[in-house]
């Protein structure tokens, strides 16, 4: 058995290994169980290893490291079309054998573990922002099922919610008032785990020297210096700052034919939550940008006034994403643009 191109179907316990040889003939067809995965690998000849990118790839991909292979992360989109049949484990490990090794693949860059463990800090962040405002939203809605109607926005329901279940003339019943005030407790535990998971990244960011270049740029604060970071490690998975901002979705969907280009709106591929950081940080240097006469003002002012605020805040987003990938793969610190004057 000598297989130079594998691919494994990762599970919790059950794991498929397909292999072919050098002239693309099967070779290895193996089911394994999540404790003999190590030992059957430190067995085998180097080889190429194909793992699609799932829960536990980035993990399994280090291992395998170790023991010499080489291994790629394929995105579940670019297997799908090379599954033959029914979808089993088996031809789930043949498909990923053979999309590992086509020479135009895209893959997924490896994270390390000091990268996951920033990433994992965002992601609880992000579900407890998600909880706080699902419970900001019920209760204002609760609310208005009593006649009492408050504004939109968090600080509305912190402001005005004290204010409702001390006044005991607004026609609360004993058991409302008992549930809105657990509401607002809820509020106060969210807002302080919030403010606790924000503090662990400022630290990341203060520690960090390539954080500390992103925050450099203008719409980039500790936050998305952080995510993108961890995202990016050191750019260079990505030949240019173009295919950094088509990962994350911020370029235009194509639907041309004919020799016929028709341009859409962006793709929204890839990091949901990495864009909306980055396009929030493009609204605020669009709002910034009113009324000043620098060379990148200039630039965002003329194009709000030919398209909108929004596609404008798009097209800051996309010119951070290309700045950052430049600031990390060139180790360069960030230069404002110059007036043609100077």
């Amino acid at each position: 058995m000598n297989a130079t191109t594998i691919g494994l179907d990762i599970a919790k316990n059950v794991f498929q290994v397909h292999g072919v040889d050098r002239a693309g003939k099967t070779v290895l067809r193996k089911q394994l169980k999540r404790k003999e995965v190590l030992a059957f690998f430190a067995n085998l000849p180097v080889a190429l290893v194909g793992i699609e990118a799932c829960a536990g790839a980035h993990y399994w991909a280090r291992e395998l490291i170790k023991l010499g292979h080489a291994v790629r992360l394929i995105s579940p989109q670019f297997v799908k079309p090379y599954v033959k049949g029914n979808k089993n484990d088996a031809n789930d490990a043949e498909a990923i054998c053979e999309a590992v090794g086509r020479p135009n693949m895209r893959f997924v860059p490896l994270k390390s573990p000091e990268q996951q463990d920033v990433q994992m800090l965002h992601r609880v962040r992000q579900s407890l922002v998600k909880e706080r405002t699902a419970v900001a939203n019920q209760t204002r809605g609760l609310l208005g099922e009593y006649g009492i109607v408050i504004g939109q926005g968090l600080s509305q329901v912190r402001q005005r919610l004290p204010e409702i279940l001390e006044d005991a003339e607004n026609g609360l019943s004993a058991s409302a008032r008992a549930v809105f005030a657990e509401g607002y407790q809820r509020l106060v535990a969210l807002d302080r785990q919030v403010q606790e998971y924000e503090a662990k990244l400022q630290a990341i960011y203060r520690r960090s020297a390539a954080c500390q270049k992103l925050g450099t740029i203008p719409g980039v604060g500790p936050i998305t210096a952080t995510a993108m970071a961890a995202a990016l490690g050191d750019g260079k998975n990505f030949e240019n700052g173009r295919q950094v901002s088509a990962w994350l979705g911020m370029v235009p969907r194509q639907e041309s034919s004919g020799g016929k280009p028709r341009l859409l709106g962006i793709s929204k591929r890839g990091d949901a939550y990495l864009r909306t950081l980055l396009i929030h940080g493009g609204r605020s240097v669009v709002k910034a940008a009113a009324g000043k006469d620098d060379v990148q003002s200039r630039w965002i002012n003329d194009l709000v006034k030919r398209r909108n605020a929004n596609i404008a805040a798009v097209a800051v987003a996309n010119k951070n994403a290309r700045t950052m990938w430049a600031l990390l793969t060139r180790d360069e610190v960030y230069r404002a643009p110059l007036n043609k004057a100077a």
